[in-house]
C-alpha cells in the first residue's frame, strides 16, 4: 500500500510541493518568474512592462478579513518593486451562519485597505458553501512594473547583507492576542493584550512603505516577506530562491518585550511564526547603511541580521551568535500558531 501521510495544519513541506509543482506546466517564453520555494510572486512580461500576480488566502483568523486580504497580497506584490493593482476576490461562506451584514462589513473592509493603498477591485466569486465554520477569503492581486525595477527573491547576490525592518512576529503576536485572549490573561495585563490585538495596525502588518523606502535608497538585489513559519522559514527560502548560504545572528533580530511574553507564555518560537509586518531585504554591502538610515528616519527599525555568501543552500547561524553559533538554523516543519489550532 502506498504510502501517504496525513499533513498538519500549515503550509506543505518543502519537498512535497517540489512534486506538486513537478506535474504542473509551466514553460513559456513570457514568464519571467515561475512557481518555486520562496518564490512568492509570478510575474509575465509584456514589454518592457511586467505584470506580478499573487494569489493569498486568510484562514487563521476571521477577524477583519477582508482588511487583511488585501495588506497579505499587497506585501508581497511590494517586495518585487511593483505597485499592486487589481484585485479578484473568492469569498466562501459558512452555510447557516451567513447573513448580508457580514458579507457588507467584510466588503466594506477590502473597500477600505484597497483605497488606502490604490487598489481597484475587478472581480471573484462569492458563494455560500457547506463544512465551513468560519468565512474564507482569498485574493488574487495584480502589480505592474518595469522589466528594469523588477526585484525577485532570486536576485540575492554572495556578499549582499540581509536586513529585516520592524520586528517579529508582528502578525503572529496579533492572532494570538486576539484568538487566545483567556489563555493569556494571567501573563498580560488587559492594557498589554488590547495592544497586542492592534499591532496588525501598530506597528502594521504592510511593508508598502518599507519595500518603497528601501528602493528609493540604494540598491535592493531581493526582498522577501516572512509569513507562515515566520522569520526562519523566509530565511530559508530566501536561500533557496537565490541558490546561496544565509549567515544570520538571531540576535540582531528584534522582538519586542509584548511578542516574547506572548510567545513565552504560549511555547512559541518568535522565529517560526507568521510574521508579516517585517521585511527582509539582501541589499549590496555598500548601500546598507543608506537603506537603514532611510527606513529609521521615517521610524522603521531596520538592523542588519546577517549576509549571503556563495556555498550550499542553507541558513546557518552566524560565529558570533550567543547560542548554537555555526549552526544550521532550523526549518520549521510548520508555523508555531499552527499548532495552537
Amino acid at each position: 500500500m502506498e504510502d501517504n501521510p496525513i499533513f498538519p495544519v500549515g503550509k506543505l513541506p518543502q519537498p512535497v510541493l517540489n512534486r506538486l509543482l513537478a506535474r504542473l506546466p509551466m514553460d513559456d517564453p513570457q514568464v519571467l518568474v515561475k512557481p518555486g520555494i520562496g518564490m512568492d510572486c509570478a510575474v509575465i512580461k509584456l514589454g518592457e512592462i511586467c505584470l506580478v500576480f499573487k494569489s493569498d488566502p486568510i484562514t487563521f483568523t476571521a477577524e477583519d478579513i477582508g482588511w487583511y486580504l488585501v495588506q497579505v497580497n499587497a506585501n508581497d506584490i511590494a517586495t518585487t518593486g511593483a505597485i499592486p493593482r487589481w484585485l479578484l476576490i473568492t469569498l466562501l461562506l459558512p452555510e447557516d451562519k451567513t447573513g448580508e451584514a457580514t458579507l457588507l462589513a467584510i466588503a466594506d473592509q477590502v473597500g477600505a485597505a484597497c483605497r488606502q493603498i490604490g487598489i481597484v477591485v475587478i472581480g471573484g466569486h462569492t458563494e455560500v458553501t457547506y463544512g465551513l465554520e468560519r468565512p474564507i477569503l482569498a485574493g488574487t492581486l495584480v502589480g505592474e512594473v518595469s522589466r528594469a525595477n523588477l526585484v525577485t527573491p532570486a536576485g540575492a547576490h554572495p556578499g549582499d547583507r540581509i536586513l529585516l525592518t520592524k520586528s517579529v512576529p508582528i502578525e503572529a503576536t496579533s492572532i494570538l492576542a486576539r484568538q487566545f485572549a483567556p489563555r493569556l490573561a494571567g501573563a498580560l495585563t488587559p492594557a498589554e493584550l488590547e495592544e497586542a490585538a492592534n499591532y496588525i495596525r501598530t506597528p502594521g502588518i504592510s511593508v508598502l512603505q518599507d519595500a518603497r523606502l528601501a528602493l528609493g535608497s540604494g540598491r535592493v538585489h531581493a526582498m522577501h516577506d516572512p509569513t507562515e513559519g515566520g522569520l526562519a522559514a523566509a530565511l530559508w527560502e530566501l536561500a533557496a530562491a537565490s541558490q546561496l548560504r544565509l549567515v544570520v545572528n538571531p540576535d540582531r533580530v528584534r522582538v519586542t518585550s509584548l511578542s516574547r511574553k506572548i510567545c513565552a507564555a504560549l511555547e512559541i518560537d518568535p522565529l517560526a511564526a507568521i510574521a508579516s509586518g517585517a521585511l527582509l531585504l539582501a541589499v549590496p554591502a555598500h548601500d546598507a547603511e543608506n537603506i537603514c538610515s532611510a527606513l529609521s528616519s521615517a521610524g522603521i527599525s531596520c538592523e542588519e541580521i546577517g549576509w549571503a555568501e556563495a556555498g550550499e543552500t542553507e541558513v546557518r547561524l552566524a560565529p558570533e551568535a550567543s547560542q548554537h553559533a555555526g549552526e544550521p538554523l532550523a526549518l520549521p516543519e510548520r508555523d508555531e500558531i499552527a499548532r495552537l489550532y
